[in-house]
């Protein structure tokens, strides 16, 4: 509660939300800064105490664990400027991956201006912004995943972290060479463009976000925090990016080139003629994954 708002949260703000007297406070600040979960900070305005990622995974897995998500936790299999990735296994021994989302490895800066995660917020740590990007990441997955996309399964959602199916697979950075560059090439393109007549722009599409199947080659989409509406005001501009990563990949990666290629104005002069079935608006992506209106706003500038 206290780290809504709060990089550091004074001791006596932590004594007064604990409702526990001063003494007991300090005992158990103690015992958790020893176990890494928390952090002591001294500083010339206050003196108080952080959470650390440590802490924060310790929460999230907390609650998989009493809904009965998550059982064990195994390899890392994973890791990026902003997230950590896990195999994890139920009860029954079901495997499944685990992301921690891990905003604050990269610069402030460079958070703030590529999504504006804090809106008109002026202090927010880390952590509530890995939250905010793991319940966007979970709304549009969910959505997703609902109405037919080729996308991980989504399992549960806490603080974070999302679990979501584990999918036998290999990253298409990983791929060099494919059958048929061509066919792969047109699946991508159409799945670029089924998006935006969905009202969606991944913008991130490239060959670290797109899983190939072992068993068929078929492409399975991940990663979805910097997923924007086509109404975005630079919905063009992060069309024509995921566009041309494609096009990019696949001429120096496979060497192949097409002339055909999406492109952002025609895509939508065939979407309002196009009655198609996943013709659905944000809104109602919102209305159903329970991820608050003011927390998009927060989001998207």
């Amino acid at each position: 509660m206290g780290s809504k708002n709060h990089e550091v949260v004074p001791t006596p703000l932590i004594a007064q939300i604990s409702g526990l007297r001063n003494g007991g406070v300090n005992k158990l600040l103690g015992s958790l800064a020893k176990r890494n979960l928390i952090a002591r900070v001294q500083n010339s305005k206050y003196d108080g105490y952080r959470l650390t990622y440590g802490g924060y995974d310790y929460l999230a897995m907390r609650t998989f664990s009493k809904r009965g998500s998550v059982h064990s936790v195994g390899n890392q299999i994973g890791v990026g400027k902003e997230s950590d990735i896990y195999v994890v296994a139920d009860e029954e021994g079901n495997q499944m991956v685990l992301k921690l989302h891990r905003l604050g490895r990269i610069s402030f800066r460079t958070i703030k201006s590529k999504r504006d995660y804090m809106g008109k917020r002026k202090h927010a740590s880390w952590m509530y912004m890995s939250r905010l990007a793991a319940q966007k990441e979970w709304a549009f997955m969910k959505a997703l995943h609902e109405h037919g996309f080729p996308v991980p399964k989504p399992i549960d959602q806490a603080r974070h972290c999302i679990v979501m199916e584990l999918i036998d697979s290999f990253p298409l950075r990983q791929v060099s060479d494919v059958p048929s560059p061509g066919k792969l090439y047109s699946t991508l393109m159409d799945l670029i463009v089924r998006f935006a007549k969905a009202g969606l722009i991944h913008g991130d599409f490239n060959e670290f976000n797109i899983l190939i199947r072992q068993a068929t080659g078929e492409p399975v989409v991940i990663d979805f925090p910097q997923m924007v509406s086509t109404r975005h005001e630079n919905a063009e501009y992060y069309f024509n990016r995921d566009v041309e990563c494609i096009r990019t990949f696949f001429k120096r990666r496979f060497g192949y080139e097409s002339k055909l290629y999406p492109k952002f104005t025609s895509t939508f002069k065939e979407r309002s003629t196009d009655d198609s079935k996943d013709d659905f608006r944000l809104d109602v992506i919102v209305a159903a994954s329970g991820f608050k209106s003011h927390e998009m706003k927060t989001l998207e500038e």
